[in-house]
């Protein structure tokens, strides 16, 4: 017997350890968050989406388990076997600082860049770059307004046939900027 209640990660953010960002930040274990962002799924479904070998895709869902990033969110009994769905603990996961690791915090970008295509004719794509010279406070309060963002995205009602990717950030940089009129 099933259950059949319908599972959306929780809203809000996990903050993460620096031990479940090292779990995270893996390739195959960043694919297996992402898909499960969209709905919960079991190791034979993410094996098939991720066209990996069960046992590989077994090992990363228990890492990730382990760390705990994912759980289980519902069985289904299927003959004499129990398959079992895992789902996101939080929409949104965030990662630490760790000195001397990705101090650029450029790994989002570089994650970005790779999977980006040019949009088909029925597609569209945006990409804007901003600078202002602006007070720490209200970098927070940007910052909050782009996590909002970024939950609304991830949260959004799954249709369509293209999966989009929405990065978001600010960053401190070394441009120069006019002073104060005096």
């Amino acid at each position: 017997m099933s259950t059949q209640t319908p599972y959306r990660p929780p809203e809000g953010m996990l903050a993460m350890t620096p031990e479940q960002a090292a779990a995270f930040n893996e390739p195959t274990r960043s694919d297996i968050m992402v898909l499960l962002a969209e709905r919960p799924a079991t190791v034979s479904q993410l094996a098939d989406t991720l066209d990996k070998p069960k046992g590989t895709i077994g090992y990363h869902v228990k890492t990730l388990e382990d760390a705990g990033l994912i759980k289980v969110v519902r069985t289904h009994k299927v003959r004499a076997m129990t398959e079992k769905y895992y789902g996101r603990l939080a929409r949104t996961y965030l990662f630490p600082r760790v000195e001397g690791i990705g101090d650029e915090q450029h790994g989002f970008m570089v994650e970005a860049m790779g999977e980006m295509r040019s949009p088909r004719e029925d597609e569209t794509g945006f990409f804007t770059i901003r600078h202002a010279r602006i007070p720490i406070a209200r970098i927070e309060e940007f910052a909050g307004e782009l996590l909002d963002l970024a939950e609304r995205f991830a949260a959004a009602p799954r249709g369509g046939s293209t999966v989009y990717g929405l990065v978001v950030g600010m960053y401190p940089t070394d441009r120069p900027s006019l002073r104060e009129d005096e």
